[in-house]
């Protein structure tokens, strides 16, 4: 059995310098183990492969190369080094806490220095492109699909509303498990889907993306994710931070890009935009009387 220390100097090991010096394939399975520390559990050598797309003989000479006996040697670091990390929300929760001090004020202040902090990061240029060239992807598609699961989902949820109220047609991919199944066959030609996903590539984005690929399907994603094999799918990357890595995520930077995305969508086609607000004013008459606006 791997001591806890001792697992944890090897992982810190895949973050050194020397990590550089090794063969390409030997760089990326660190990268990949740092990422998906879950994933390398619960998978082969040959699933390991195909994740990340080399062979199993790789993937095996990679492990070694990385300082590992082995994949089941792996499997025990990592094993040793997950409890006593513990990361997820609570841990983020009580790290911005214990930054921020007692009491609500204190958590107020801070809660908003981390807001600007993410939102300034719309204003890099590269991220202002990366908009308009998520928005000159969706505005000739037949129908937008927005990806998001989770606390996610009722963010994709909004974005599909306020898409629909300017005239344009919108899906929502936000069940998670088994059921996403289902919503994954609506997919179809003409679509282009807009994927917000954060942290590791889970079995549903990935699931999400490889439908995307087989029928030919455009992917713009907004992440703050360092997952290569999630962000290397994208057509169009937006990275939006959710605050600083450690804490609490906030969402306020991925709102604020999807209602900017959505705005420049109606100016693409003003009138067929305001058109569509004029008649949902209509249709809220007929439902709610003449009162209604």
């Amino acid at each position: 059995m791997t001591k806890p220390r001792v697992a944890k100097e090897l992982l810190e090991g895949l973050r050194s310098e020397a990590v550089e010096e090794l063969p390409p394939a030997a760089r990326l399975l660190a990268s990949f183990v740092l990422a998906n520390r879950l994933t390398i559990l619960t998978s082969s050598a040959a699933e390991l492969a195909s994740r990340v797309g080399v062979s199993d003989a790789t993937i095996i000479r990679s492990v070694q190369a990385l300082g590992f006996t082995g994949l089941p040697h792996l499997k025990q670091v990592l094993a040793a080094t997950m409890g006593a990390e513990a990361a997820g929300p609570a841990t983020d929760l009580d790290h911005t806490l214990a930054e921020a001090g007692e009491g609500a004020r204190n958590a107020l202040d801070l809660a908003l220095d981390l807001q600007r902090e993410a939102m300034a990061s719309l204003d890099e240029p590269e991220v202002r492109q990366a908009m308009l060239d998520a928005i000159s992807l969706m505005h000739p598609a037949r129908r937008i699909v927005i990806y998001g699961i989770g606390p996610t989902a009722h963010m994709a949820r909004y974005m599909a509303t306020i898409l629909q109220r300017s005239g344009r047609i919108a899906l929502t991919l936000d069940a998670a498990g088994i059921a996403l199944a289902d919503q994954l066959l609506a997919l179809r030609e003409g679509d282009v889907v807009l994927a917000l996903t954060y942290g590791r590539a889970y079995r549903e984005i990935m699931a999400t993306i490889q439908e995307a690929r087989r029928l030919g399907l455009p992917v713009a994603m907004i992440s703050d994710s360092a997952d290569a094999m999630i962000v290397a799918q994208a057509k169009v990357l937006i990275r939006a931070r959710r605050g600083r890595t450690g804490h609490v995520a906030l969402h306020a930077t991925t709102m604020a890009a999807l209602e900017a995305m959505s705005l420049g969508l109606a100016g693409c086609d003003g009138s067929s935009a305001v058109g569509s607000l004029v008649r949902l004013n209509q249709l809220r008459r007929s439902v709610m009387g003449p009162d209604a606006s």
